[in-house]
């Protein structure tokens, strides 16, 4: 399966506290982030968000073949979507009729049918997922998730929704060091609110320019 990324980013790269209640840290605004101290900029997402962008949310789920969910945001959907929140939602129905894997060695138990955690080498046990033959493994949210699979060279696409607004505070989606990728633009659209969509193909380590002597 291929590992597809699906991240609400702002123009800063913040992905912290799009929503009132951030899908990513379960705080409430005035809670900390990652970098410690207060958040108070919740919510920045909704009031960027049309129809148009909502409706490629929508069909970018429902061609889901399986979910794989970092600890933080498996528990707020669990929580949410698996406790029937807006029945008939096709958002709803992708998420409680495919199957879940959750990448967690402190998971207590599973709150979601269909779902599978992975611990110990979850590293192998999501190569094993994307070699199985056709499909998408959709990873929402889940920053640290997204982060260590790219450090680990999982990720075959990103997915970026990005809202034009700087946030200027709050966890960002690519830290300040990490893993360098190569990608490969192959679609980009805009909504007319302003959000920029863009998919990424992962193409291994970049290309850097090499000293030349003349």
């Amino acid at each position: 399966m291929k590992l597809t990324t699906v991240t609400n980013v702002s123009v800063d790269g913040v992905t912290h506290g799009h929503r009132r209640i951030d899908v990513e840290t379960r705080c409430e605004a005035g809670g900390p982030n990652e970098e410690g101290g207060g958040f108070e900029r919740f919510g920045w997402a909704p009031p960027l968000l049309d129809d148009e962008a909502s409706t490629f949310i929508s069909q970018t789920f429902q061609r889901a073949d399986a979910f794989l969910f970092g600890r933080r945001t498996y528990e707020i959907f669990a929580g949410s979507w698996g406790a029937g929140m807006d029945p008939g939602n096709p958002v709803g129905e992708a998420l409680n009729t495919r199957p879940k894997y959750v990448a967690s060695t402190t998971l207590p138990e599973q709150q979601w049918a269909d779902t599978t955690v992975l611990s110990g080498d979850i590293a192998g046990a999501i190569g094993q997922l994307r070699a199985e033959r056709g499909g998408e493994l959709q990873v929402w949210g889940s920053g640290t998730l997204i982060r260590w699979l790219l450090n680990h060279r999982l990720v075959d696409e990103l997915v970026l929704l990005t809202y034009p607004v700087v946030v200027g505070q709050g966890t960002r989606l690519f830290p300040a060091t990490g893993a360098d990728v190569g990608l490969e633009l192959v679609d980009l659209r805009s909504t007319p609110k302003g959000v920029t969509i863009q998919t990424y193909r992962t193409t291994g380590r970049p290309q850097y320019e090499t000293a030349t002597t003349t």
